[in-house]
């Protein structure tokens, strides 16, 4: 048995490469990514995946549709309307499922990232 420890997966010149990586992805790639997987994260809160409701959580699909919501109200000046207009469409059918799906419908302008967009109605 040897008393040299194990090697990390990732050695720093592993951490450099990472770092040159991302440094070279343009800010509205990174954006888009992230509203990206805040949508995907939110349609399997919301049971609207294969699986339906094995993953249905309308607290936390509540979180990550604001989270969406907001990040798009922040970045809507620095992405363009082609990178904007469909991540907008995908959070209305968002919020419009989330307004659906709820047992007790959020009054008009409550609903989640509602504060960003403005009140949704069906």
């Amino acid at each position: 048995m040897s008393d040299t420890p194990p090697e990390s997966s990732e050695s720093p010149a592993d951490f450099d490469a990472m770092t040159r990586d991302i440094a070279e992805v343009p800010a509205v790639e990174v954006i888009v990514t992230v509203a990206v997987n805040l949508m995907s994260a939110a349609a399997v809160k919301l049971g609207l995946t294969e699986e339906g409701d094995k993953y249905k959580d309308l607290d936390e699909a509540r979180k990550l549709v604001t989270a969406l919501a907001g990040l798009l109200d922040a970045s809507a000046t620095e992405i363009s309307s082609f990178h904007a207009a469909p991540l907008r469409d995908g959070l209305k059918s968002l919020q419009l499922a989330f307004r659906e799906a709820s047992l007790v419908p959020d009054e008009p302008g409550q609903g989640p990232g509602e504060k960003y967009t403005g009140p949704i109605y069906g």
